[in-house]
């Protein structure tokens, strides 16, 4: 048995309740997200429409004029599979006006743009659907910092965060999402041809074994590689995690003051209520 196989019944029941749960806690009852035609967004979409009914879930297509037209085809797959509302914004606009702007011409940049235009895009239309942005970022990406911060790592509230890639799919099994989605190659669709594990340099099953016994065994070097993993790839992964570290926590506030927001002032969220 795989050790991170789940059981998709249970992690259903508790994601499903987690989404309805800290909704309400915030005072909303409907959620918004970008669907991108991807594995990680259709699961989200598929979570938050058993969570709230479908009627309550705005599925937000944003596509680049370079993005591939399966990727779109792909979202309305899965809402119409899923019976969620659906809005396309188009981001061409807005990125090219800033990157032309500017000349940018570095890919990396110019990745950046797009990701937060689309943050841009979901937080606008969680004003005028009034839901809150739920997150699509799983727990492989989380810890390799393999998002744009401010970008598609931004969210109000995040299901799928403690769920490696091998977990994505299982429960995305689980909840019928379509084949096609689950069949094709992860991309962030930025780029022609992009896709992560080719961006990353190494697959996402292989980093999710690694990262399951370095994270939350908390296996040593020494121990990891006495397991089978190979010196190079554990210290290139473990640097990974070390070196954005920053995109996993909240901006540091220098402390001056007895209480301090996030270090000693914590209260929960409803405090005052």
């Amino acid at each position: 048995m795989n050790p991170l196989d789940i059981h998709p019944p249970l992690v259903e029941q508790l994601l499903v309740q987690f989404l309805r749960e800290e909704l309400a806690s915030a005072g909303f009852s409907r959620a918004v997200l970008g669907i991108s035609g991807g594995v990680d967004s259709a699961l989200v979409a598929a979570l938050c429409a058993r969570a709230l009914g479908p009627e309550n879930v705005l599925g937000v297509m944003m596509p680049y004029r370079t993005s591939n037209p399966d990727s779109e085809g792909h979202a309305r797959l899965l809402a119409k599979t899923l019976g969620i509302t659906t809005k396309k914004v188009e981001i061409t606009g807005m990125a090219d006006g800033y990157l032309a702007s500017l000349g940018v011409t570095d890919r990396m940049r110019r990745g950046n743009v797009m990701a937060r235009c689309r943050m841009i895009v979901l937080y606008d239309q969680s004003v005028d659907f009034k839901g809150l942005v739920v997150g699509t970022s799983n727990k492989t990406e989380i810890l390799l910092g393999y998002s744009t911060q401010w970008g598609d790592s931004a969210s109000a509230l995040n299901p799928i965060g403690d769920l490696y890639k091998h977990q994505i799919y299982q429960l995305s099994r689980h909840l019928g999402v379509p084949a096609e989605i689950l069949d094709k190659a992860p991309s962030a669709d930025l780029f022609e041809g992009q896709t992560d594990e080719g961006e990353l340099g190494f697959s996402y099953a292989d980093a999710d074994r690694l990262l399951h016994h370095m994270v939350d065994e908390r296996l040593t070097e020494d121990e990891l590689v006495a397991a089978g993993f190979q010196v190079d790839f554990v210290r290139r992964l473990a640097a990974r995690i070390a070196a954005t570290q920053f995109k996993r926590v909240m901006p540091l506030i220098a402390k001056l003051s007895q209480r301090t927001i996030n270090q000693d002032f914590r209260y929960m969220r409803d405090w005052g209520r």
